[in-house]
């Protein structure tokens, strides 16, 4: 499958999940940027390819369609929706049946690389193609890479076996304990799509062992914003970039526009402008803000600096040429420098931020203060009396921490600067006039 199809597929699950079925074929496919006709198709392809991997997930009194599974199941279930994009887009469809079929034949026995070759050339399915050798050898070294095969004692020719001593090893408690550590901590960090996937394999792994449904869904950890997952995509072609010092070239769309999509035409009598803009820019970092649950990447861009593009508006990326370790380097310096002081990203004239926090008026533990000493990043804390404390900090612009302190509503009060001081004032007030008395006669 193209890169332009995970990028269309991307955007469509991300409009999918916000919209929640509010929006009709036709205003769908408008904000996306597409046909109807694609629309209709993409939305087959995505219920297709959740079915093959077992991810229905409705009940059978409801509709099987794959919106219904955004409206009705999101909560009934700790297993991210979503995430069946990552199973079925991480290999082509051949590899991924092949992968399967020599991980399968090396469960029970170990194997050469021939007589593998003459198992995968009778089990593959019929629509796809059988493999050579040089292909077998290739999987094979990539699995042993990545530790799901080992090579068995003795000498050539060379014989696999499934690396399954971790788990076999484990007794049952010791496999819950793995299980439920993993599954907190895919449910809570970030990056975590990774760890979503050794999930899986583990729960498979109990129910080899014998153990129902109900021993795997002692934690219901939910993903809030969907970009978490989705926009893991592109962490790694962005990050190999960057270990390999090279420009990355993709097409932009900036959030605050209507379109969340353009497609890639490649036939001239169908080519149209797009509303994105073509991006060259040297990758520099990627920062994670977990108010929004947003990705950034920040990096160079001759003629702008130092820039931030959202990560979620990226498509078609593509690694270009090397750039001079000595200039990456400068870059970087450069990148470190304006950020410094960024609450997230945020590159402006820095700042001095002062805010005045209410300790809960309960006894017990005071979330107010362990939330600002966890969260508030290089900013100081001073006691002020026992019902409140201050908290200073120096950041670049107000923009970017401004949802944070209003997230503690009547809890914190901005002392400065007195601009956004004014700006929460006049916040408050509009909130509180939505809460005026309302004749009841009306």
């Amino acid at each position: 499958m193209a890169r332009e199809s995970f990028d269309k597929e991307i955007q469509f699950l991300r409009l999918l999940a916000l919209a929640g079925g509010a929006y009709s074929r036709q205003q769908f496919a408008s904000r996306l940027g597409i046909s109807v006709h694609t629309y209709d198709k993409t939305l087959r392809y995505l219920k297709d390819m959740r079915a093959s991997l077992g991810r229905q997930t409705l009940s059978s009194a409801q509709e099987t369609d794959l919106t219904d599974g955004f409206r009705y199941n999101y909560y009934e279930t700790a297993d991210p929706l979503l995430l069946f994009l990552f199973r079925a887009k991480a290999v082509k469809a051949s590899e991924s049946a092949r992968l399967s079929l020599i991980v399968a034949l090396l469960q029970e026995q170990a194997l050469t690389a021939s007589e593998i070759l003459d198992a995968c050339s009778d089990g593959m399915p019929p629509d796809l193609p059988c493999p050579d050798e040089k292909t077998i050898r290739a999987d094979l070294k990539y699995l042993e890479e990545v530790g799901v095969l080992a090579r068995a004692d003795g000498g050539r020719p060379y014989r696999y076996r499934a690396a399954n001593e971790l788990i076999d090893r484990l007794t049952d408690e010791e496999l819950l304990d793995l299980y439920d550590y993993v599954d907190v901590l895919a449910g809570t960090q970030v990056p975590a799509v990774q760890g979503y996937l050794l999930r899986d394999t583990l729960k498979k792994a109990l129910r080899r062992r014998g153990f129902d449904a109900a021993a795997t869904e002692t934690h219901l950890y939910k993903y809030h914003y969907h970009s978490r997952i989705l926009d893991e995509a592109h962490l790694f072609p962005i990050a190999s970039a960057i270990r390999s010092r090279r420009m990355l070239h993709f097409l932009y769309l900036s959030p605050k526009r209507g379109k969340t999509y353009a497609s890639k035409n490649t036939n001239p009598l169908f080519e149209r402008d797009t509303e994105g803009k073509t991006i060259a820019a040297l990758p520099l970092r990627v920062v994670y803000d977990h108010q929004y649950g947003r990705w950034y990447l920040i990096g160079y861009k001759s003629g702008a600096g130092t820039v931030s593009y959202r990560m979620e508006g990226m498509t078609q990326i593509a690694e270009g040429e090397a750039v001079p370790e000595a200039d990456f380097a400068a870059r970087q310096r450069e990148m470190e420098r304006r950020t410094e002081r960024s609450w997230v990203t945020d590159t402006t004239r820095p700042v001095k931020v002062v805010a005045r926090f209410y300790n809960p008026e309960r006894a017990g533990a005071n979330f107010i203060r362990e939330r600002v000493e966890a969260q508030g990043q290089w900013g100081t804390l001073t006691e002020e009396s026992e019902a409140a404390f201050r908290y200073e900090i120096t950041v670049n612009g107000t923009s970017e921490i401004k949802p944070w302190l209003r997230s503690f509503g009547s809890s914190c009060e901005v002392l400065e600067p007195a601009s956004l001081r004014e700006e929460f004032i006049a916040e408050w007030k509009e909130l509180r006039a939505y809460y005026e008395s309302v004749r009841e006669n009306i």
